[in-house]
């Protein structure tokens, strides 16, 4: 199969934070900028969303007493943390990039226009979305899916920390099956939790394909976004 002209990445806030159990690792952010770029390089537009577990977890104790709104609308803030340093990281590559966000902050950030996101994926820059959808009750998930029909990408790649969707959790179970493929109406009344049921659903409805692979083995965004089959495909 040939590669993929415009993508939407997802990432965890987990994913910046390396190996420790929260904040950002610079040296991780590097990493994960310099694959980015060799994807775009390639040719590939990317939109990418980052969650913001990483910040969030932090601060996670306090939010449990919390309205939920405020605790959702903390979380979107975090997600901002995490696209800025990701684009740091790519411009000190010389990779030209723009953080949009759901919540406006113009000194920050510029806010998202949908036809103003696809002029930048269009001129080649590396478009990272943040503020989720400005909405509380919903994940960075259905912020990625939402983003990914408005740009019309062709894939949402879910990088993750196992090489796929499985039957179970396969860092506890050894005798967890991976699915080379599997459709959007068995993840959701299976529960296998790749990304949440509203993400789903609105990828079914629009028969929007998600490639779910490991982040953790170096060159598999290259590897994804060229066609290659890793992971598991959801469609």
């Amino acid at each position: 199969m040939s590669g993929y002209k415009r993508i939407l990445l997802k990432l965890s806030g987990e994913a910046l934070a390396g190996g420790a159990a929260f904040g950002i690792d610079a040296e991780r952010v590097k990493q994960l900028g310099r694959e980015v770029s060799d994807v775009a390089a390639a040719g590939v537009q990317i939109g990418v969303v980052v969650g913001g577990g990483n910040i969030f977890r932090g601060v996670a104790a306090a939010a449990q007493k919390m309205d939920r709104v405020t605790a959702d609308q903390m979380g979107m803030l975090a997600t901002v943390i995490n696209s800025l340093a990701l684009s740091d990281a790519l411009e000190q590559m010389g990779v030209p990039t723009r953080v949009m966000t759901a919540i406006e902050m113009r000194q920050v950030a510029e806010p998202y226009i949908r036809r103003r996101a696809i002029r930048h994926l269009e001129k080649g820059r590396i478009v990272i979305f943040a503020a989720g959808t400005s909405n509380p009750y919903f994940s960075t998930d259905t912020a990625a899916t939402l983003r990914a029909l408005e740009i019309k990408a062709e894939v949402i790649a879910k990088a993750t920390r196992v090489d796929g969707v499985y039957d179970q959790d396969p860092l506890k179970f050894s005798a967890a099956v991976k699915y080379g493929e599997v459709t959007y109406l068995e993840v959701l009344s299976r529960g296998l939790g790749v990304m949440d049921a509203t993400s789903i659903a609105m990828c079914r409805d629009n028969k929007l394909p998600i490639i779910v692979f490991n982040l953790n083995t170096p060159g598999n965004i290259m590897r994804m976004s060229m066609g290659e089959p890793i992971g598991t495909v959801i469609h």
